[in-house]
């Protein structure tokens, strides 16, 4: 008798020097859909492991095995086990196969999301946001298109580094970030309102790094914080990562809901408020002057403080007062950055606080990083020196502009209701009528080749969503309004 004859078909149990029997997967394969195989079999490995039809450490069948049993070429299997297993979900041992890897992920389950699956789920969808190139589109993605950039000026001013700067080249950066870029950073914030000081500039690995350098010095496990619902997914991670109690406030069209935070306040204490003012990732809202003014006088009166991520700043056509400019960094930790903007592999973001702070960030800077890019940090200062970025940006906000205009066009005339019209940025918040889930959305989406998320993943409960995020600048793909037709043309 083998083993799967003497235990079930989960095949938990491993005998001394053998192996776990392989197990049967249905996989449902349909090669004319337009779905890459290797998108299909990687998301049917997906849900298999996550419905918990299976244990870590099952065997799943070979590559020229599944091959021969659904009928394809031994190719598409191939790249699907070597993404699952570069997303942490499989196991290749050589000369043995394929198994289900003990993820951490699966094993702790989601800390503090609703459904227990939401944490695997968006890892997977965030890994997923950097397989390039890639056949499917990503609707919900968060980047420019790589033709919207400026990259013969991008590489114009790489050329003058390599040729003038070798130091930039070899060495380190300071700790606190290039001179001449902080000079930069505080010509930039002073434009906005906010009367710092060049020592009050702090140059980061961008805007994340700036936001688990806050986390990292001034919250510890159990300490609450309020964030916007729905707000920045990978910041909700970030913050779980480090034991932290997130309590969302509602978004509206201006700005965090200052009732429903006042209300809340009455039950908890937080520490730190995290908001995206301008152009808020998912919604596109941006905060109003009264709804500002009344968030920082509950700042003052229950004594948290706000970190604003303005990472976004440079898309707005008209600014606005941020709550930096309003309280003048008394209450308020503002970060910013380049990344959206000039290029996502230089990874150049900055923070702006008060000086005590900024020392401290430093050092916990040098004890987790050492120092950000030397070269990475000079490139961006010479695109900012020589004008190249402020031209730049004045073609890329109205191409933009344009873009998202085009967009919501579309999604009205396809039945979709939109959020809100954003003044700049590419995110559109919209939902079709009838429809509770979004998942749904994202289930029909995979059948037109086209990637999205689900609501649930932008709120810090999990909790259900009817809404997704939109990427303007792709919804003029074909296969992007193949989509948004047939989902809106559902609950007419």
């Amino acid at each position: 008798m083998n083993s799967c004859e003497q235990f079930d078909m989960n095949c938990s149990v491993v005998f001394p020097d053998t192996f776990p029997c392989t197990l049967p997967m249905k996989l449902t394969l349909v090669p004319a859909t337009g779905v890459p195989l290797t998108d299909q079999i990687v998301n049917e490995v997906k849900t298999w492991i996550s419905a918990r039809e299976v244990r870590p450490g099952a065997r799943l069948p070979s590559i020229r095995q599944l091959a021969a049993e659904h009928g394809i070429s031994r190719f598409p299997v191939i790249e699907a086990y070597d993404r699952l297993v570069s997303q942490g979900l499989l196991d290749s041992r050589h000369g043995s196969g394929f198994f289900v890897a003990d993820s951490p992920l699966l094993a702790r389950g989601a800390q503090g999301w609703s459904d227990p699956r939401l944490a695997e789920d968006l890892s997977d969808h965030i890994l997923e946001q950097f397989n390039h190139p890639s056949a499917t589109l990503k609707l919900a993605g968060g980047f420019v298109p790589e033709s919207w950039r400026d990259v013969e000026g991008l590489t114009q001013a790489i050329r003058q580094v390599s040729r003038n700067d070798i130091n930039s080249v070899i060495h380190y950066a300071t700790p606190m970030g290039s001179p001449e870029l902080r000079q930069h950073v505080l010509t930039r914030v002073r434009q906005l309102g906010i009367a710092a000081e060049l020592p009050q500039v702090l140059i980061t690995t961008g805007a994340s790094q700036a936001l688990d350098l806050v986390v990292r010095r001034l919250l510890k496990p159990g300490d609450t914080v309020f964030v916007e619902d729905p707000g920045y997914y990978n910041l909700f991670g970030l913050l779980r990562l480090h034991g932290v109690r997130l309590v969302g406030v509602p978004q509206t069209r201006n700005g965090p809901d200052p009732d429903a935070a006042e209300a809340l306040l009455r039950e908890h204490k937080p520490k730190l408020f995290f908001t995206n003012s301008v152009l808020q990732n998912p919604t596109g809202s941006t905060l109003s002057p009264p709804v500002a003014f009344r968030l920082l006088e509950l700042a003052r009166r229950h004594g948290f403080r706000f970190v604003e991520d303005d990472i976004f700043s440079d898309f707005q056509t008209n600014y606005t007062d941020r709550l930096a400019t309003l309280d003048q960094l008394e209450h308020v930790i503002y970060i910013g950055g380049f990344s959206k903007t000039v290029s996502a592999s230089l990874r150049v973001g900055y923070l702006v606080a008060d000086k005590a702070l900024v020392k401290d960030l430093v050092d916990v800077k040098v004890l987790t990083s050492v120092a950000g890019s030397h070269f990475a940090e000079s490139v961006t200062a010479a695109l900012l020196e020589r004008g190249a970025y402020r031209k730049y940006m004045e073609r890329l906000r109205l191409r933009v502009r344009q873009a998202t205009a085009r967009a919501v066009r579309h999604l009205g005339d396809a039945g979709w209701e939109v959020y809100c019209e954003p003044a700049g940025g590419n995110f559109l918040w919209a939902r079709t009528r009838g429809i509770e889930d979004s998942r749904e959305l994202v289930t029909l989406a995979e059948q037109h080749g086209v990637t999205l998320a689900p609501g649930n993943y932008f709120r810090p409960g999990g909790e259900d969503s009817a809404w997704i995020r939109i990427n303007s600048a792709f919804v003029e793909e074909p296969r992007a309004l193949a989509f948004l037709q047939e989902a809106g043309a559902r609950e007419r």
